[in-house]
């Protein structure tokens, strides 16, 4: 049995499509079901079971012995959740107990961490596991600040010998994007987002720049086509001997201009693009370049291919957000 938290969310659901493809059977989503539209990400899958959250340990607790590994992806992700009790009772807490359980029951662990944890990237992206490379980083939110607080728990415990799954990843996502994205609402990517407008015919918007370094819509992201992210989770999970945290993003900056031609080139359309002030709200913590250092997994023996910008966005206008059913 393979279980995944956050089977129903976006990256979850295409792991699930991907384990399935795959020839896994016995699959096992944990999410809550409770939003109107998050039940469409699973519905073509074959699941062995679907548990809310709160009934996990007691699953787990019912299953001993049957669980291979858990892709640990479930977590509050909306960075702007400023609740931080509730964000560590989520991102922290339960990533602490699920570790435990898995070093206890010698199941396989994959976790999600985040490009977050880099904070403002001043002092760069590079995926050194280490405690004191870890103490580096500054996250501007509360939501990084939960992923950092596991990725520090790992460290330490990894350091002082500590009990381990037999196989442990930590994966730092970047800026993903993709199918099955579409209930996030104002955490989708930015294709999803400008893609309505884009299709309509009507100007889209993308952030003035408000530092002198950077032009409108020259700030830069590490983007990752979703299907890149899951080959790479289904390599590691072909690989058990490996172990540590890695970055998963491109590993090359693009820019949401970039990304804004994409989408109108994919539509066969002139681009048509306005700026607009970034909120004060989040001004003073917006980052202006995300560039994921691949070195670490590629020296681990990973050495899959990624799709273009070009080519994934075109693939997720194409075959997802133009189609008339859009979910994997």
């Amino acid at each position: 049995m393979i279980l995944v938290t956050g089977g129903a969310g976006f990256i979850g659901s295409n792991l699930l499509a991907g384990l399935e493809a795959n020839g896994q059977k016995a699959l096992v989503a944990c999410d809550q079901l409770d939003d109107g539209e998050k039940w469409q990400n699973i519905a073509k899958r074959s699941l062995l079971d679907i548990v809310r959250p709160d009934d996990l340990f007691p699953y787990l607790e019912a299953h001993r012995g049957e669980v291979e590994a858990i892709f640990h992806l479930g977590a509050i992700s909306d960075t702007t959740v400023l609740d931080t009790e509730r964000l560590l009772e989520t991102n922290f807490r339960l990533s602490v107990s699920l570790w435990e359980h898995c070093a206890e029951e010698n199941i396989r662990f994959f976790y999600a961490s985040s490009a977050a944890t880099y904070g403002d990237g001043s002092q760069g992206f590079d995926d050194d596991g280490s405690p004191e490379a870890l103490a580096k980083f500054r996250p501007l939110n509360p939501y990084g600040w939960s992923k950092h607080l596991f990725d520090q728990h790992v460290a330490k415990i990894v350091r002082a010998g500590g009990a381990e799954p037999p196989q442990w990843v930590g994966l730092k996502f970047f800026n993903v994007y993709g199918p099955n994205e579409y209930h996030k609402g104002a955490q989708k990517s930015v294709a999803a987002q400008i893609f309505p407008d884009a299709k309509a015919g009507k100007p889209i918007r993308l952030f003035r720049s408000h530092n002198p370094d950077y032009a409108d819509g020259e700030q830069l992201r590490d983007f990752l086509w979703v299907g890149d992210s899951v080959d790479i989770m289904l390599w590691l999970y072909e690989h058990p001997e490996v172990n540590g945290l890695f970055n998963l993003g491109s590993g090359k900056a693009r820019s949401f201009l970039d990304l804004a031609n994409a989408m109108f080139h994919a539509l066969d359309k002139e681009p048509n693009i306005e700026f607009i002030d970034t909120p004060e709200e989040v001004r003073e913590r917006y980052q202006y370049f995300t560039q994921a250092e691949m070195s670490r997994l590629r020296q681990a023996g990973c050495d899959l291919p990624f799709t273009s910008l070009e080519d994934g966005i075109a693939r997720y206008v194409r075959n997802h957000l133009n189609a008339a059913d859009p979910y994997l």
